[in-house]
């Protein structure tokens, strides 16, 4: 079996050490978790072994012989390939899944004269699918994909470069149960081929599902490797990688629930992603928005927020009928939106940190002539840092070099200045740690205590127990049920969720 060594591995960025003399080393046929909180390094220990950071001091081995890895070129010679979370960079999505995975035979291996034998590009394919046990159309467009089978299409394309080692970077943040299962299934088989696998997952309880061993890295450093067993419980992961013992309760005390500050009637979008939407929330409330992936919630909190344009229905915000058929108007009327792709649409990865933190309150920043107060600006930007605790060594830093973790708390502190009544949250803490988790759980909590209505939208049901006040659960597009939280279990959450009804509502 191939073997990886990675010795002294030291990376540095200005004012930040994000990786400090690390030594770990990967094992072909074995499954290794890597996990960390957010900003402990290890997207960027994973950039130096896939070969896109170059700027790292050390060494690596594979199979006893010192090699560099200096571009992602070298990496896929040397057989090591990763897959990252958002996979659409991946891909193109106007070519069909055969086109996809056949990527460098379109690019580096036409036949003679540049002709492609497009028989020999679908067969290899279908071939490569197959031994993956995965049966897709290799003629269907990768745009009619799910996200499950985007990420096959990608795994499928590394197989076909002789890989040794396979780096994923949480691979089931976006996928169902049943997909996370069948992503199991597909690790396994590769681990029994000898491939090593390299996995990155903040759902801790998954690695004992799908890994052999741990390897924990804390600020920068490796703090501790050690293999998966019986013994091994998530508290002590989670403690490894804080520094400290955690608390798992929420303290939702000191908040006041009030009368009806949003009230939704027989909401639906133009296309009917949702419809007939009946919910309120109430000021000072957390309501959570409950079902399983593709259950309809990321569609509502768009149509709410007018992503999709002119809706159907009614919303009323403090008794007063509102039109939010645009986000412009949804924000007028005292919405915010923190969206399940941060990185797609809640910041601006390529702008600074102040820039981002300034996106929804420019008018308060705004002098003569519309002309743009920069101290104004860098002062609320300084203040929302210090406020948020977000970890970067200034606020002139792009926010795309942030880790996930701080990434959000950008996305959420856009808004504390801009008067917004109403905050929808969809799935805000999807692929960051648990340290993280607990530092935007106290931030909703605070913006309830201050009389803010909280939609919270999210297939993770203990986040919906510990947090919410109370839940509709989601099925197919449209509201399956209303629960109070403290009343209901997440067995019954999952009833719904699968579009359960009792024996009353059947009838």
């Amino acid at each position: 079996m191939s073997k990886i060594i990675m010795e002294d591995i030291s990376v540095e960025f200005p004012g930040v050490k994000a990786l400090q003399h690390v030594d770990c080393d990967f094992e072909g046929g074995r499954v290794k978790a890597l996990v960390g909180a957010n900003g402990a390094g290890k997207s960027t220990l994973m950039k130096v072994l896939s070969g896109v950071n170059a700027q790292y001091t050390g060494q690596i081995e594979l199979d006893g012989v010192p090699v560099e890895i200096r571009s992602p070129s070298d990496a896929k010679r040397l057989g090591i390939e990763i897959v990252y979370q958002e996979v659409d960079t991946a891909l193109v999505p106007n070519l069909s899944v055969g086109e996809n995975v056949m990527m460098e035979y379109l690019v580096y291996g036409l036949g003679k004269g540049g002709v492609i034998d497009w028989n020999h590009l679908h067969t290899e394919a279908a071939k490569t699918l197959e031994n993956l046990h995965v049966s897709l159309d290799t003629k269907q467009l990768v745009s009619a994909l799910s996200l499950a089978q985007k990420q096959i299409v990608v795994i499928a394309r590394a197989m076909l470069g002789h890989c040794k080692f396979l780096i994923l970077d949480e691979p089931t943040a976006p996928l169902s149960v049943e997909e996370t299962k069948n992503l199991f299934e597909l690790v396994r088989r590769l681990r029994d081929k000898g491939i090593g696998v390299i996995f990155i997952s903040h759902r801790l309880n998954e690695l004992f599902e799908i890994c052999d061993s741990i390897t924990v890295l804390r600020d920068g450093q490796l703090i501790k490797t050690f293999e998966l067993d019986e013994k091994t419980t998530i508290p002590d992961i989670v403690e490894l990688m804080l520094g400290r013992v955690y608390n798992e309760a929420i303290d939702k005390s000191g908040r006041a629930i009030g009368g009806v500050l949003l009230n939704i009637k027989n909401l639906a979008d133009n296309e009917n992603r949702v419809q007939d939407i009946c919910l309120n929330v109430r000021s000072g409330e957390i309501v959570g928005l409950s079902g399983l992936v593709g259950a309809g919630k990321t569609e509502l909190c768009k149509t709410l927020f007018g992503a999709f344009g002119r809706q159907q229905g009614t919303i009323l915000i403090n008794d007063k009928k509102v039109r939010a058929d645009t986000p412009a108007a949804a924000v007028k009327a005292g919405m915010a939106f923190i969206p399940e792709e941060r990185r797609k649409e809640g910041i601006v990865v390529g702008e600074s940190v102040m820039e981002n933190l300034s996106l929804a309150t420019l008018k308060n920043h705004a002098r003569i002539l519309s002309l743009l107060n920069h101290k104004s600006e860098s002062r609320a930007a300084d203040t929302k840092v210090a406020d948020l605790k977000i970890k970067t060594p200034s606020i002139r830093q792009r926010v795309g070099l942030l880790s996930g973790g701080n990434q959000q708390k950008v996305t959420i502190g856009k808004w504390l200045d801009s008067g917004a009544e109403i905050y929808i949250f969809d799935e805000p803490t999807k692929g960051i740690d648990v340290g993280a988790k607990a530092e935007v759980y106290k931030l909703i909590v605070d913006l309830a205590r201050k009389g803010k209505g909280i939609i919270y939208a999210s297939s993770e049901q203990a986040e919906i127990m510990s947090l919410t006040d109370r839940v509709y659960v989601m099925y197919s597009g449209r509201i399956q049920k209303e629960l109070v939280t403290a009343d209901t279990n997440e067995a019954e959450l999952l009833f719904y969720s699968t579009g359960g009804k009792n024996d009353a509502e059947q009838n």
